[in-house]
């Protein structure tokens, strides 16, 4: 008896410590810092007050600040519903999908589709082929940097990051003028070692509505191209900027003119409303057709482990709209009409302003374009919005345009309005 007790106590004292040890294991963990773009969503949802406004969100919503599921969608969706097997697709994905996302970029008649000179597979939306060429980049080009415009989309730094590749930053946004530093950009093309990796946003820059223009885009190819820099464009908002999708594609043109080799990131989040869907491509010119299909190989293997094989329903959308020519001329129409909205609230709000005696020019509104307005509002300012009027907005001062209304521009207008004043009296 004396036996059986000590032995149930070494068991029990051997068990406790298994058990302090197996509770230790995620003890140091400490919880993660809220991303700056969701937590606006959560703080806004929490506030019971029915003023709230949402400008925080990058999701196009209606007139009524309603989510949008495009009619295109609906009537492929019906196409689709019950004839096709939910068999794993490719590593690659959807070959019909990707054809038809070549064409959106590189342009239906382009030489380069017809010599097969692009690698290219699904993605995971854009944030997935943003990934996907990171760690394409970080293996075949370990010591290379990626050049990063000041400002970006806040999660292209966790990309690379989490790819270990280092990151270098390029001059983008004059902050007193509230659009291009066209000047600093080309310095920093010039003096990036030759060679470099260069991160372009396509058209509808993300967070600052800042484009160049056409002749600005044709100097950056041509300093990038004397420099020898590899520039790989994120194109999240190909038709949703200007409502027509070959002029949004009009940087990249420009580039494949001047013979540069280079990489696309391309998304149907935004300019088919399919957020939820995750459908995306990467694209990467290569000098001929037998280093293409090394590479798509090679980005292939890249994501068998991350993902295996990407999904399967949202590229039957996309391929069905821009596969049959009634669907995606109704396509063109409704990118066209989200874009449309987008302007008129840009109008509508800088009008706003103006009327209630601003000193302050709003004119970058009308300038900026696509779906964010870089309003050159200060963090405080900002908080004030949130504190005082329940509008909630990253505190860098980015607007999401969607989230206006012809409802709530006026309240939207006069709370900044009075946040704005002050600073000018």
């Amino acid at each position: 008896m004396a036996l059986s007790s000590k032995l149930f106590r070494r068991s029990s004292s051997s068990t406790t410590a298994l058990a302090a040890r197996s509770m230790s294991w995620w003890r140091t963990v400490q919880p993660a810092p809220k991303d700056p773009i969701l937590g606006v969503t959560e703080a806004f949802l929490a506030d019971p007050t029915p003023l709230k406004v949402n400008v925080g969100v990058g999701a196009y919503r209606d007139d009524n600040g309603k989510p949008v599921v495009l009619e295109c969608v609906r009537e492929a969706e019906r196409r689709i519903a019950g004839n096709l097997n939910m068999e794993y697709l490719p590593m690659g994905g959807s070959v019909k999908m990707v054809e038809e996302t070549l064409k959106l970029a590189y342009g239906e008649t382009s030489e380069c589709l017809k010599d097969k000179r692009i690698a290219a597979v699904q993605s995971l939306s854009g944030t997935g082929a943003c990934r996907l060429f990171a760690d394409f980049q970080k293996r075949f080009r370990p010591d290379s940097h990626i050049y990063i415009p000041v400002p970006t989309w806040s999660n292209h730094h966790n990309i690379w990051r989490d790819a270990y590749v280092p990151e270098r930053t390029y001059h983008y946004y004059h902050p007193e003028t509230k659009g291009l530093d066209f000047a600093g950009l080309i310095d920093d093309i010039k003096n990036a070692p030759s060679g470099s990796f260069f991160l372009l946003h396509a058209c509808a820059h993300n967070p600052t509505g800042v484009d160049p223009s056409e002749e600005q885009w044709k100097e950056i190819s041509y300093q990038m191209k004397g420099k020898g820099h590899f520039p790989f464009f994120d194109m999240a908002y190909q038709g949703f900027a200007s409502g027509d999708p070959e002029n949004d594609a009009k940087a990249i043109r420009i580039f494949l003119e001047d013979g540069h080799l280079i990489g696309i990131s391309q998304s149907y989040a935004k300019n088919m409303g399919l957020y939820g869907q995750r459908v995306g491509c990467l694209s990467l010119l290569c000098e001929d057709e037998k280093q293409a299909v090394a590479v798509k190989s090679q980005l292939q293997q890249i994501a068998r482990p991350m993902y295996s094989n990407p999904p399967v329903h949202g590229p039957l959308i996309v391929s069905t709209i821009l596969g049959h020519p009634d669907l995606k001329n109704l396509w063109l129409r409704e990118v066209k009409g989200m874009a449309d909205r987008i302007i008129g609230m840009r109008t509508a709000l800088r009008e706003n302003l103006e009327k209630l005696g601003s000193p302050l020019s709003w004119e970058h509104i009308t300038n900026q374009i696509g779906m964010f307005c870089y309003s050159g509002m200060t963090p405080e300012q900002v908080d004030r919005l949130t504190n005082e009027f329940h509008i909630y907005m990253t505190r860098n001062g980015r607007i999401s345009m969607a989230g206006i209304t012809t409802g709530n521009v006026g309240y939207l207008a006069n709370a900044i309005h009075e946040v704005t004043k002050s600073a000018y009296r």
